[in-house]
């Protein structure tokens, strides 16, 4: 009875249709046993090189040549391709054959490799590594798409600009403004302000607003313990003074949560880790857990915040710097949003020259400039004594995928911190902000300067 890896060999030599599909898929550590490895490292090199099916007589020749066989594998291969005659059966049955050895290979070297690691016999990947390995393994298909035909698939991309996308609001009208209606799922969303500004303050309000439009919230936190996150989004739903809350009587504090509850079909988990200890391995296992414990499936994820997570890719006292460190964790916790299909909002500081600026700008994030670069919106919380008087916080975008980030470039927002809320200002208060709106008038202007200088 013939191998699956021995029919595979044989339609690769035979069948071309066959061949182009498979080859970008497997990998010559498929294969466990040295005589067959060596024959498929022969035909894809020669399928790559020449672009045409191989001879068995080509094969033959080739193996010879090799100078780091043994004289029992050449005897094994000569008589492989003593009866390395043509599959008989479709070209489609071997494929989907294929495909699901492939899987089945990889998930047996990853589980191989993984208690490898387990054992301490790896000197390059610890144990952190052993989710993502799995991960990977779990993950390979046949990806038949090779991309995107501009001519050919013109319908699926007007389909696409029709298609409502899901996004979660917020509740302020200037940030549904910039992003055209919320926060879209498989996206990084980032807010730079300095210490003390307002970053957890931000996302406990925007986490509270997500609850009460009927969302499932995860709210991560590295920095507060889990009590501190859950008081100030009992400040802003309860609406009660962050400092009366210890002073509330059992009974009316029931009763306001009974009302909260009342008005959402969503639920809020919060999770403390130590700081600079989890990283988005730990966020996998905790959402996987959630899922099978409590049935939570969350559709947005807080994580307060970035820089003082780690990284599952960088091993812990690596002597990694800053920038490649924070540019792994960025990417690794929007690698974790587009996984399991949701956005997630994190935070992140500013650089000391950035403190207290009244214009934070892109270049003033602090310990990596490889944060910008991946997240999908970044905006800066600004405060100053001035708008500490008027109780308002200045926003402005700094990076946005969702929108032109010139419209409303900057804007204030009204804050209460007494009770950990943010809300919409009159429009009067943002007439005198620059860059606060349409800047049309401000291109027709640029616009006019031009044709006044050409010839």
């Amino acid at each position: 009875m013939d191998r699956i890896e021995n029919l595979i060999l044989r339609s690769l030599s035979h069948s071309e249709g066959f061949s182009r599909k498979v080859i970008p898929f497997i990998k010559p550590e498929y294969f466990h046993d040295n005589a067959e490895r060596v024959l498929f490292e022969e035909i894809a090199q020669y399928i790559v090189k020449y672009n045409s099916n191989v001879t068995v007589q080509a094969l033959s020749i080739e193996v010879e040549q090799r100078t780091d066989l043994s004289d029992s594998d050449v005897k094994t291969i000569r008589t492989i391709l003593e009866d390395f005659d043509a599959v008989t059966g479709t070209d489609e049955w071997m494929i989907d054959s294929t495909e699901k050895w492939c899987k089945k290979q990889a998930i047996y070297n990853a589980l191989m490799e993984s208690v490898s690691i387990a054992n301490g016999d790896s000197q390059t990947k610890a144990e952190d590594a052993i989710p993502s390995i799995l991960s990977e393994a779990l993950g390979v298909s046949f990806d038949s798409n090779v991309g995107h035909d501009y001519i050919e698939n013109a319908e699926d991309r007007w389909e696409y600009y029709h298609q409502k996308e899901d996004k979660i609001p917020f509740d302020i009208d200037l940030l549904n403004a910039i992003t055209k209606g919320g926060l879209p799922n498989k996206t990084l969303n980032i807010a730079l302000a300095g210490t003390g500004v307002g970053k957890s303050l931000f996302m406990c309000h925007v986490a509270a607003s997500s609850l009460m439009q009927g969302k499932n919230v995860l709210y991560i936190t590295a920095e507060m313990a889990e009590e501190k996150i859950a008081e100030r989004i009992d400040s802003n739903l309860l609406n009660v003074n962050i400092k009366d809350l210890s002073e509330l009587p059992k009974q009316m504090f029931e009763k306001k949560i009974d009302a909260v509850s009342k008005k959402t079909q969503g639920s809020l988990v919060i999770k403390e880790y130590p700081t600079a200890s989890a990283h988005s391995g730990h966020f996998k296992s905790l959402l996987n857990e959630l899922k099978l414990k409590k049935n939570f499936t969350p559709d947005i994820i807080f994580i307060d915040y970035l820089n003082i997570c780690a990284s599952s890719r960088i091993r812990a006292g690596a002597n990694a710097n800053s920038y490649t460190l924070v540019k792994s964790i960025a990417e690794e916790i929007r690698g974790l949003a587009v996984e399991f299909n949701v956005p997630i909002v994190s935070a992140t500081q500013t650089t000391r020259s950035g403190y207290g600026n009244s214009d934070v700008g892109i270049t003033d994030t602090s310990e990596s400039f490889g944060l910008p670069a991946t997240a999908d919106l970044m905006i800066a919380l600004i405060s100053t004594e001035e708008l500490e008087g008027l109780n308002q916080i200045m926003v402005k975008q700094l990076k946005n995928r969702y929108n032109d980030p010139t419209l409303h470039k900057r804007f204030v927002v009204g804050i209460d911190r007494a009770k950990m809320r943010l809300y919409d200002c009159e429009q009067a208060a943002q007439d005198d902000i620059l860059d606060s709106g349409d800047d049309s008038e401000e291109k027709s202007s640029l616009k006019d300067k031009l044709a006044k200088l050409s010839f």
